[in-house]
């Protein structure tokens, strides 16, 4: 059996034996009853010159491969969301070039290959002059790109239109004339302050509650334009009060990474669909849990999902816009990519002691694929960190 010695809080070394991980399914048992997307990772380039804090390196290939590995398992890829580091390290040409990417990988993906593309306004930067009028042609510029590649737009929250809304009818106009000129409907990005605090008030209110009857309000003079909505306030009774007032035809899409399993199983009233960070992390899992979902058996749901809820509670633990790191370093320790490096140099952004809680949760949630090589990469973290583990 495998194992390895890591620290603990008081900075003693503790021996950790790594359990037999189930042999996951390489594709799903049965068609989703849900729509279900991972927003995924992009995968850094180590190797190339110049400042990483600065410069958006990604390697290309094994960040196609690893959308594969998602599209595999049945799951939906959105592309180019905050998981994907948007807007903290890469930027709207960078993002670009991930999405036509990506939109070209799944034509030639021999299966279904689901693609949601972030859109955004991150190539303005706002100050003091910025408008509305400024942010619609922004909105407009990237909606343009994602659908000449033929990609499904998913419109993210704006830091510009947060900075220069003046009131609630700055939203409401932005993205009512945003939505009346898009082809196909969109998927709203409603992302907290907890995920990007340069979102605080959006919608024009710091309230949820007020948020919401906002949002609602967009949503119900939209509805024609409007696939879904994906919330991410990481609170399941608003997603839950908000679901329940949705017009007829709109879909809620969870983002909840701290209680997702209930909120998709859903209730006598209604249930959410996905589009979650955590799904990068716990794609075989989910992809059993959601088979299970499919074919009836909500207790074997239940029971693939309940040890990866403590798993994405840490992850995406405060301050929760550095969960990235944790995602990646997964995807290390499994082997979906050689290296523990980010875009812009992000692998810093969490301790040492979190990660070896991340290793521990991981082994107990079964999604170390191969303990052997988690074990194996784990070491060399450790020892860069000044602790020895031997050979």
């Amino acid at each position: 059996m495998a194992r390895i010695d890591l620290p603990t809080d008081d900075g003693r070394l503790e021996p950790f034996e790594l359990s037999d991980p189930p042999s996951w399914p390489k594709r799903p048992t049965a068609s989703f009853n849900r729509i279900a997307y991972g927003a995924v990772h992009v995968v850094n380039d180590p190797l190339a010159a110049g400042d990483p804090y600065h410069r958006t390196a990604v390697d290309w290939d094994a960040t196609m491969a690893f959308r594969r590995h998602i599209w595999d398992l049945g799951l939906g890829v959105a592309e180019a969301m905050d998981t994907a580091q948007r807007g903290m390290g890469m930027d709207w040409p960078a993002s670009r070039e991930l999405i036509e990417r990506t939109l070209a990988e799944a034509r030639s993906y021999e299966g279904e290959a689901l693609v949601g593309c972030g859109t955004g306004t991150d190539q303005l930067i706002p100050d003091a002059s910025t408008t509305v009028d400024d942010v619609i042609a922004a909105y407009e510029e990237q909606c343009a790109a994602v659908e000449a590649a033929g990609g499904q737009i998913v419109l993210m929250a704006s830091r510009a239109l947060a900075a220069c809304a003046q009131s609630t009818d700055d939203y409401a106009r932005a993205y009512g004339r945003i939505l009346s000129q898009i082809k196909e409907p969109v998927i709203i990005h409603w992302l907290g302050e907890m995920f990007d605090p340069a979102l605080e008030g959006y919608w024009g209110h710091t309230d949820l509650g007020a948020a919401m009857d906002v949002c609602l309000a967009i949503l119900e003079d939209n509805a024609a334009h409007v696939d879904g909505i994906k919330i991410s306030v990481l609170d399941a009774q608003v997603e839950i009060d908000m679901r329940r007032r949705l017009p007829e035809g709109v879909r809620m899409y969870t983002g909840d990474d701290f209680n997702f399993a209930e909120l998709i199983a859903g209730d006598e009233q209604g249930y959410s669909d996905a589009l979650l960070g955590i799904f990068d992390v716990i794609a075989p899992a989910a992809s059993v849990a959601l088979s299970a979902l499919a074919q009836g058996d909500l207790e074997r749901y239940h029971e693939i999902f309940a040890p990866t809820v403590p798993l994405g509670r840490h992850i995406f633990q405060a301050p929760t816009q550095y969960y990235k790191t944790g995602v990646v370093f997964m995807a290390y320790l499994n082997g979906l990519q050689d290296h523990f490096t980010l875009v812009g140099g992000q692998e810093s952004a969490r301790s040492l002691l979190h990660l070896c809680e991340l290793f521990r949760l991981a082994d107990a949630a079964h999604l170390l694929s191969d303990p052997d090589l988690a074990v194996a990469r784990m070491k060399p973290v450790l020892a860069v960190h000044g602790i020895d583990t031997g050979s």
